[in-house]
This record gives C-alpha cells, sequence and structure tokens, in this order.
C-alpha cells in the first residue's frame, strides 16, 4: 500500500493509508542514516560535541533514577519541570540507543515508558484549572503535545528492541489513549489553525507513525471533523478556536498562517515555537513516505519560513518582538538548531545557514545534523546576509505584511521594522502601523513585546500576566497612532481579524534611499493612517537617518498620540516643560492606566527636538509640530501593583481637535559618547527643523532642513502609487515634476 497525499481543500475523509518499514528506527533516524552516522563518528567536531554533551546529560539523569511525579504544578513547577526533563531524555537517549549501541539506553526508555503507562489510565485532567484545554501531565494539553511528539521519536528508537508484548502494551495502555485524549477529547485545542493546534496534530501524527496507526496519521493530517462543536468558542487570549474557512490539522495549519514568503502570522516569537513540530513532522513523512514530498507543499513554504525567520531577527540573532514575543529569544535556541539543520538539509544546501549552524555550535543528532557538521568541517560556510525585505502576510500573500530596511557598512548596522499584517491570530497585537529601530543589535525605539515571564513560577505560573492584555497589546503600548486613547478596533478581537493594513510602497532598490509606506483604514471607522517611513544615507553625515511621516484623515475631529518608545537619559529638549511634584496616570483605560505622566508641555513652536543618550550613542527626534501640541514625557508602570511591568519611557506627541493631520518626524543616530575619555563627540542633531510645507488628499511634501544649511524636499503621492506616473506639483509658487510615488532632492 502507499500513501496518498491529499490537499487540505479535498474532503477529510479523504484518508492515507502507511506502510512502515520493516524495523525502526524509521522517523527522524534511520537505518540508513544511523550506520552513515556511525561511520563518521570521532570525525565530526560539531556532531561529536553535541553527542558528548547529550550523552553527559542522559547519564546524569540514569544516574538519579527515574522521577515520574503526579501532575499539580503550573509552568516552572517541580511536576511541570520534570515532566518536561523526562521527555527530553528519553529523545535524547534513544538518538544514543541507535548511536552507541548500549542498551543501559533504551532500558531507561522502556522503564520510564512503563512508568508512564501505569499512571496514564489514573489521570485526571491536571488539577491546574487555568487552561481551556487542560492537559494531563501538564496544566495545558499544548505541553502534553510536547511531551508526546519527542516522546515519540524516543520510542520509535526503541520499538525494534522491545518485545512485542510490551509495545503491544504501551500502545493500547499508553500511546493510543494519549494521542485520543489529545484529539478525539480536547476538539477545541486539536482542530485550530494555531501553534497549539500544530503541536497536537505532531503528536499524534508522530506516534500514529510510529505505530502505523492510519486512523492517527489521518487525523492529524486533515483534523477532526466539526459535528456538535461551538464554532463560536474562544481560547485564553480571546482568540476563536474555529478557523472561519473550517480548516483543521497539520495541512491547514500549513496553508492558512503562512504567507508564500513565509511569514508566520502570529509572528516571529512563535513561529520560532511551530518550526519544530512542523519541520520533525515534516522530515518523519519524507523519512517514512518520500514519495509525498512535504518539504514542496505550498511551493517549499516550510524551508522559505526559515529563511524568513532568520531575517526576523536584529544583528545579535534575536527575533524582532512582533505581536506577543519574549524579547531575548533567538536562533540559538534549539528549535532554530533544528529548523537550520534541516532546512539545510532538505532545501538546496544554502551555505549561509551553515554560518548560523556554526554561531549554534551544535546540530541535530540525525542525517541533516550530520550534513551540517561536515559542512562545517569543510568549511563550506558563507555568512548570512541580512537584507531589505518585505515578508507578506496571509495565506495569499494578501494581506499585509512585515517591510524591514537594513543599512550596513563596516561596523555600523541598523534596522527599522514597519508591521502592517492581518491581526496575527490570538496573540496577535492592536498595533496596526507601528515600528520598532534597531542600531548594532540595541533597541532604540522599541516595541514593548509580550507581558510574561516564561516558566517563571513565582510570575502568574509562568504564564500570560494580566497586563499583556490591559497594557501590552494595547496600541498606546506601541510606536503608533492612537485616536481618543481608543485602542485600534476598539480592541475587538472578532473586528480586528476581519481586517489588515494594505502596503502602499515597498522599494529598497536605491540602498541609500529606502522607503516603506503603508495604509490602515479600518483600526478607527471614519479614519485613514497612512504611515510612510524612509531610511536615507546622505553623504554629508555619518550615519543613515529615518524620516517618519503618518498623513491622518478622518470625517471628525479627534485627538491623536503618537508615542516614540526609547531607552536611556534625556539629554536636551527645544521646548519647555513642566514635571508635577506627584505624578498622575495618563489615562483610565487601554493602556493608558498604565502610564505615568512624569512631565509635559506645549511645543510652542513649528519643529521641536528632544535628545537622548543610551548605549553611549546619541540620538535625537525632530519633529514637525503645531504650536498647540502638547509633548508628553511618559513612563509604563502605572497601576502595577505586582511590578509586572518594565518602567520604560516614552515621548508622546499629543494633537487635540482636528479631523486631518500629519505627524512628520526625523530620528536620527549622530554621535557617542566615552565614559573613559569623558568626552561627547557630535552630541547635536545635524538638523536644524522639519517642516511641513503641503498636505491635501493627493500630496503631502515636507522639507528637512540641516544645521549645515543645505535643505531637502520630500514629495509624497497619496493616492497613486504607480511606479509609471507622472506628478505635476505646485509648493509655495515653484513647480515639481516627477516620475513615480515620491519626490526627494
Amino acid at each position: 500500500m502507499i500513501l496518498i497525499f491529499v490537499s487540505c481543500s479535498d474532503k477529510q475523509d479523504k484518508e492515507t493509508e502507511i506502510v512502515s518499514e520493516t524495523k525502526h528506527p524509521n522517523l527522524i533516524l534511520t537505518n540508513k542514516s544511523v550506520a552513515e552516522i556511525k561511520l563518521q563518528l570521532g570525525t565530526i567536531p560539531v556532531f561529536d560535541e553535541t553527542l558528548k554533551l547529550a550523552k553527559e546529560a542522559v547519564d546524569l539523569e540514569i544516574e538519579k533514577g527515574i522521577d515520574v511525579p503526579i501532575p499539580k504544578d503550573m509552568a516552572g513547577g517541580y511536576t511541570h519541570t520534570q515532566h518536561k526533563l523526562n521527555y527530553a531524555t528519553m529523545q535524547k537517549a534513544g538518538v544514543l540507543f541507535q548511536l552507541l549501541g548500549d542498551e543501559k539506553y533504551a532500558i531507561y526508555i522502556r522503564d520510564m515508558l512503563l512508568t508512564y503507562a501505569k499512571m496514564f489510565p489514573t489521570l485526571p485532567l491536571h488539577p491546574q484549572t487555568r487552561s481551556y484545554s487542560r492537559g494531563k501531565l501538564f496544566w495545558q494539553c499544548l505541553n502534553d503535545s510536547n511531551w508526546l511528539v519527542f516522546t515519540s521519536q524516543a520510542y520509535d528508537c526503541i520499538y525494534s528492541w522491545l518485545p512485542k508484548e510490551q509495545s503491544d502494551y504501551l500502545n493500547k495502555t499508553l500511546f493510543r489513549p494519549y494521542a485520543d485524549f489529545l484529539s478525539i477529547e480536547t476538539p477545541q485545542f486539536f482542530n485550530r489553525v494555531h501553534n497549539h493546534s500544530t503541536w497536537g496534530n505532531v503528536a499524534v501524527g508522530m506516534i500514529g507513525l510510529v505505530m502505523d496507526d492510519e486512523e492517527l496519521v489521518n487525523r492529524a493530517l486533515y483534523g477532526l471533523k466539526k459535528e456538535n462543536l461551538d464554532l463560536k468558542a474562544k481560547d485564553n487570549d480571546g482568540g476563536f478556536i474555529f478557523d472561519k474557512d473550517g480548516k483543521a490539522g497539520f495541512l491547514a495549519n500549513l496553508d492558512s498562517p503562512f504567507s508564500p514568503d513565509g511569514f508566520y502570522t502570529e509572528g516571529p516569537y512563535y513561529q520560532r515555537y511551530a518550526m519544530y513540530p512542523f519541520l520533525i513532522f515534516a522530515e518523519a513523512l519524507q523519512n517514512k513516505k518520500p514519495e509525498l514530498k512535504i518539504f514542496e507543499y505550498k511551493n517549499g513554504v516550510l524551508i522559505k519560513a526559515v529563511d524568513a525567520l532568520l531575517n526576523l531577527t536584529d544583528d545579535n540573532g534575536e527575533f524582532f518582538p512582533l505581536n506577543d514575543g519574549q524579547k531575548g529569544m533567538s536562533h540559538y535556541t534549539s528549535s532554530l538548531v533544528s529548523a537550520v539543520d534541516i532546512a539545510f538539509y532538505y532545501g538546496s544546501q544554502n551555505p549561509e545557514l551553515l554560518s548560523i549552524a556554526q554561531k549554534q555550535n551544535e546540530v541535530q543528532l540525525d542525517a541533516s545534523g550530520l550534513m551540517v557538521a561536515i559542512g562545517l568541517k569543510e568549511n563550506k560556510e558563507k555568512p548570512f546576509i541580512k537584507k531589505s525585505m518585505e515578508l507578506t502576510d496571509g495565506s495569499k500573500g494578501d494581506e499585509g505584511g512585515i517591510g524591514i530596511l537594513r543599512y550596513q557598512k563596516e561596523d555600523e548596522k541598523l534596522a527599522l521594522v514597519l508591521k502592517y499584517t492581518g491581526q496575527g491570530l490570538s496573540h496577535g497585537h492592536y498595533d496596526k502601523l507601528s515600528f520598532s529601530f534597531y542600531e548594532n543589535g540595541d533597541e532604540v525605539l522599541q516595541d514593548y513585546g509580550l507581558a510574561r515571564f516564561v516558566n517563571v513560577e513565582q510570575k502568574n505560573g509562568g504564564g500570560y500576566l494580566k497586563e499583556n492584555k490591559t497594557f501590552a497589546k494595547q496600541s498606546i503600548a506601541h510606536n503608533t497612532i492612537v485616536q481618543n486613547e481608543t485602542s485600534h478596533f476598539n480592541y475587538d478581537f472578532g473586528t480586528g481579524s476581519a481586517h489588515h493594513s494594505e502596503k502602499y510602497i515597498f522599494d529598497a532598490s536605491n540602498p541609500n534611499f529606502q522607503i516603506v509606506s503603508a495604509k490602515e483604514a479600518n483600526a478607527y471607522p471614519g479614519t485613514e493612517i497612512h504611515r510612510t517611513m524612509i531610511m536615507v544615507v546622505d553623504e554629508s553625515l555619518e550615519k543613515p537617518f529615518v524620516i517618519d511621516i503618518n498623513k491622518i484623515q478622518s470625517n471628525k475631529n479627534n485627538n491623536y498620540d503618537l508615542p516614540y518608545y526609547y531607552f536611556g537619559q534625556i539629554i536636551s529638549t527645544n521646548f519647555d516643560y513642566n514635571t508635577p511634584k506627584t505624578l498622575s496616570i495618563l489615562g483610565k483605560k487601554n493602556g493608558y492606566n498604565h502610564i505615568w505622566n512624569e512631565g509635559s508641555g506645549i511645543a510652542n513652536q513649528e519643529s521641536i527636538q528632544f535628545t537622548w543618550l543610551d548605549n553611549r550613542r546619541f540620538y535625537t527626534i525632530t519633529s514637525a509640530t503645531d504650536k498647540k501640541d502638547e509633548i508628553i514625557f511618559a513612563r509604563i508602570g502605572a497601576n502595577d501593583p505586582e511590578f509586572n511591568l518594565r518602567k520604560d519611557p516614552s515621548i508622546i506627541i499629543r494633537k487635540k481637535g482636528v479631523k486631518n493631520t500629519v505627524y512628520a518626524s526625523i530620528i536620527e543616530s549622530h554621535g557617542t559618547y566615552d565614559p573613559v575619555k569623558e568626552v561627547a563627540n557630535n552630541a547635536y542633531s545635524n538638523f536644524s527643523k522639519i517642516e511641513i510645507l503641503k498636505d491635501d488628499a493627493n500630496y503631502t511634501a515636507i522639507k528637512i532642513q540641516f544645521k549645515e544649511g543645505k535643505e531637502k524636499i520630500l514629495i509624497l503621492s497619496n493616492i497613486d502609487n504607480s511606479i509609471d506616473k507622472k506628478h505635476s506639483v505646485s509648493i509655495n509658487s515653484k513647480d515639481y515634476t516627477f516620475t513615480g510615488s515620491y519626490y526627494y532632492n
């Protein structure tokens, strides 16, 4: 029999049939790959070192003895941590048994599994009741799925070694019931388009492949039927449990969240988390049934996704914290070790991936890791060059995207990230047209990320903090326009999920003038926000500068806020302000209730400047203002009795009672401070002011005045982004003609 590959759009009752190889392992390790690896052991430094560390870790756990506690704790607690350690140790032990041939590793896995098999039938749902999908060993089914994905690999490695009566017992008592629990008994967890469900699908699919259980494999690929299920149910994060198009299963999770460019709509933090199950199951399917050509599915989206994910990092390899994202998570995480190796092996053997693997300094202990280790031994690596790029969002690539502008010259590296995506499922934030800015891997103007201490038990059991909803997801927590102190889409998930921002321009073809521009017409009914950001290299300046234009058109008068979240210490301003003796909060709700007003003033001029020092570098924002605009010095941390939020500062430019308006700013890095020599170099801005010359429905024009005396004019076409369109604009009795969507000279 053969496995028949069926498109996700076909009826779910179409099934696949599988037949195993005659001998295990045949998922991640295979008999062939084990033989090849054994021939190379002792001659491949990175692989050998990874294997050595795995052996040391497993030997230590074997010496301690088996510990399978009754589940009771949240993430970070003893029982949670122990069961997590158990599945990781079993997976490594399986590899060690196959590669080293020492039966003590097989015995350890067998005894551990028999202990779990004895306990599992007696387990009720986990005693912690916080999750919408409580697990058995863990507080949520997601972690139970982690357990089964890793344990399936260990089981595969000893399956042929076990007496048939023992494998039959484990199949019947532990593994099939566990797979049914994670799917049939918890459909609200299993049948979603979400990273949680991807883990669930893969858990069921992996153990199905080990046991040659056709029903489980089909269930994993296509999901469950939705009979007698609440299609409007939501999870703990307020996200819909069932996909709007009725899709479910592993293939649906490949189809819907990934764009054709490989961008994952939940954001890079959860893309990183989901890549392990996506790729490890794909590898298992490829090894067991290569005729599926799973790595060619959706035009090779899995391989593209690894490249996209690596490009969604700063200069230090840390992921941009878009949507719910923990800062500091990077390509050094174990899931990216697997992702890089598998993408290299099953992709085009891109030597740039080897340079990432070289930094990671470890490999996956299988055929993919072997190939990477040999490539590194033979010095085939090339630098992974992160270029300016646009990554589209949406399953068809038509739901906005992420624009990344980069500059690199010698030791100076800048990156600007503009977000104009869809909602991002339940981990999405209400931050249309928000941006972040980096210099040499350091955040200059930040995206807050998530409010959570992952696996820190003292902080809400390691789960999401309430401030994730009351602040981190709110619009005011981001560098974007906020209208009338209300978050985008009025913080309504259903409304936000129905809309996405629209790309207007992305052009990085000229390294001296890179531009990204997008529009948002649904965040506030009756209001359109059009943001354009440009990275400009000027021969008279040491570093590029950024132009930030926010054009707002509305059908009524509103109050608008534009925050810039910076780090460091204020150095100077060119406007007067007052600081109160007693702090007050900025507002009553929508995240404003978590912000202190530390000082404020009135612009009283047509261009303001704000300079600060961070990481021994000077930065200045120069903004065009109306004289009556209010400038607010703000800081996160109000109404935070448990100190769950970081006390980060921002400067907010507030415009009151206006219908149509423009925010125009220059953002620049322009100097350094040496604390040893006690010398400040180029501590003052390179610009004297920025001025709005013209703004109507068709065109917005600004003038940038350099301190040295020269001027530059920028004109944006607001409604026609055609590269061939010819324009003629009169500004202050002077005519400007240009072709395309912008003019700069």
